[in-house]
């Protein structure tokens, strides 16, 4: 019953050692030295009728891939089986990030943070009094002109009104007949000699 209660993904980084009967920390020439000899023990070749020889030589297999990789033996090293599993799903480059933002003082400080400016979202209180309510908004020092927001649409249509009240209409179309000649169409013969 101890052993259903063991959880799946450990911390201590020590269970892929343990299945190639090393110490942690082990040199890569020992770990190649103990995966050859199990590998030859355990063969699915050498043991046809033994499903469990077959499982065994899986668990092998996985513990010298882990193991020989460089940046996944780090990570196993540091942070054990989670360490691995949380690089499967977030990246190799992103473990210690992970590992750091899931750290009591990193929770600690969400909290704090959190209580401080009355919202989780940095301060989202503060932009919605400030937009939307208008309620905080600073008000202008007097004798200046307050700065409103003109939409485009209006812009254009205050732009037409204020061409046709003056007479003017703009030009929309480019003229048909072009005989306009430019230097680099010329009427002398090429020659790329």
């Amino acid at each position: 019953m101890a052993e259903q209660r063991q959880r799946a993904l450990s911390t201590s980084g020590e269970a892929l050692y343990e299945i190639l009967a090393l110490e942690k920390g082990a040199t890569c020439e020992e770990i190649k030295k103990s995966y050859r000899k199990l590998a030859l023990k355990y063969h699915p070749d050498k043991n046809p009728d033994n499903p469990e020889a077959a499982e065994k030589f899986k668990e092998i297999n996985n513990a010298h891939a882990t193991l020989t990789d460089l940046s996944k033996r780090n990570i196993y090293d540091k942070y054990g089986s989670v360490g691995l599993y949380v690089a499967e799903q977030f990246g190799e480059e992103n473990v210690n990030t992970y590992f750091m933002l899931s750290s009591w003082w990193a929770k600690g400080l969400f909290v704090v943070c959190g209580l401080l400016t009355g919202c989780y979202l940095c301060g989202c209180l503060c932009c919605c009094f400030n937009c939307c309510c208008g309620k905080c908004k600073p008000r202008a020092p007097e004798g200046e002109e307050q700065q409103f927001c003109v939409s485009p649409e209006d812009l254009e249509e205050q732009i037409k009104n204020d061409m046709e009240r003056d007479g003017e209409t703009p030009i929309v179309l480019q003229p048909t007949n072009a005989t306009e000649k430019t230097q680099l169409i010329g009427e002398s013969h090429r020659s790329y000699s």
